[in-house]
């Protein structure tokens, strides 16, 4: 499949999507949207061989948020239905990132803005080049962070934290950003290239269907209670125990040899 404002490829079962249009810092327009939702499609896809998925940005922005110039209010005053694209757009990638029975790695290499900061901040592990930063802008122009920010926020950083990025729209640098939990880790940034898919290429040589119940689990227990939580452990550790890559893992390691992980 061909795209023309993202770059997809998949190379020894990990996919890499790239974010490309750099002279609009990435910014989201429909066509971009729905080629992000494909590719994330064919990820998803149990034929597709893929256990791990690198996202990040062309260029020398990650993401500047949705592109104002796709939403003008026209000459006769007609304002956009913000409502319906985040129903057609936003809210299905956010929750198919979310759902991926796989790992995620997000490298963010420059702004991360609005719905560009919050679609990183879906993803399992972010890492950030150090010239990079976050910025809830939402409030710049009147509106609700969305792409699950009002969710996602209070949970990485605490309310207080949220409600201050959320409402003042404050740039977070890359190294304040790790400081506060609100990501993984901080990298140079002539190294934020190949960390990323080194890390990527780890997670698809590990056990990949043990990491998606540990995903499940974890997605799980910010609104589980303890005894419901502990119920699911033992729901996925079943689940976990009947895989081959357990076997496999147990064999490796009384055989003390290096485990190969199949991800099933």
């Amino acid at each position: 499949m061909t795209f023309k404002t993202i770059l997809f490829e998949t190379t020894g079962g990990v996919a890499k999507l790239t974010l490309n249009r750099p002279e609009k810092l990435n910014s989201f327009t429909p066509e971009m949207l729905g080629e992000v939702r494909q590719a994330l499609d064919q990820v998803a896809a149990p034929a597709s061989g893929v256990r791990s998925l690198l996202l990040t940005g062309a260029g020398r922005g990650f993401c500047g948020g949705q592109d104002l110039g796709d939403r003008a209010v026209r000459a006769d005053g007609a304002t956009p239905d913000l409502g319906r694209s985040l129903d057609s757009w936003y809210n299905p990638i956010i929750l198919a990132l979310r759902r991926l029975d796989l790992p995620v790695v997000c490298a963010v290499n420059g702004v991360a803005a609005g719905a560009g900061a919050n679609l990183a901040l879906a993803c399992d592990i972010v890492l950030a080049a150090k010239s990079a930063s976050f910025i809830q802008s939402f409030c710049k122009i009147g509106l609700v962070p969305d792409s699950g920010g009002t969710w996602i926020l209070p949970r990485l950083v605490g309310m207080a934290r949220a409600t201050a990025l959320a409402m003042l729209g404050d740039r977070i640098e890359a190294s304040q950003a790790e400081a506060w939990g609100l990501i993984w880790k901080v990298i140079d940034d002539d190294q934020l290239a190949d960390r990323s898919l080194a890390l990527a290429c780890q997670l698809a040589d590990m056990p990949t269907r043990g990491l998606a119940l540990t995903k499940q689990a974890l997605q799980a227990a910010a609104t589980n209670g303890l005894p419901r939580q502990l119920d699911l452990e033992r729901d996925l550790q079943r689940r976990a125990g009947q895989t081959k890559d357990y076997r496999e893992g147990v064999d490796a390691f009384l055989g003390k040899r290096p485990p190969h992980f199949q991800g099933c």
